[in-house]
């Protein structure tokens, strides 16, 4: 959720860039940036950023790895040999 205090003009930002960098670094916390009222662009800093990107990949990672034990308790499976067949060919292994 955005917190009101994380949120900024685009203009008040480009005017006190290293004040909001500061910020950012301190925070850890996105900022919303806004063009005439409206919502337009959100700045992070690197870690931060980097972290949250870190988090989304494990979050796909688990669901990858529950899709296939669902697939496998319903019996949705198929011979590792044909797999390992496929792959070499798509591969050019």
């Amino acid at each position: 959720m955005i917190k009101a205090q994380s949120i900024d003009s685009l203009t008040n930002f480009q005017k006190n860039t290293r004040q909001f960098v500061d910020l950012l670094e301190k925070t850890k916390e996105p900022l919303v940036l806004t063009v005439n009222g409206k919502a337009k662009l959100v700045v992070q800093d690197a870690e931060s950023y980097q972290k949250m990107l870190d988090q989304i990949e494990r979050a796909r990672l688990i669901e990858a790895v529950q899709e296939g034990i669902r697939q496998a308790e319903a019996g949705q499976t198929r011979p590792a040999e044909d797999v390992i067949r496929e792959l070499k060919a798509k591969y050019g292994l």
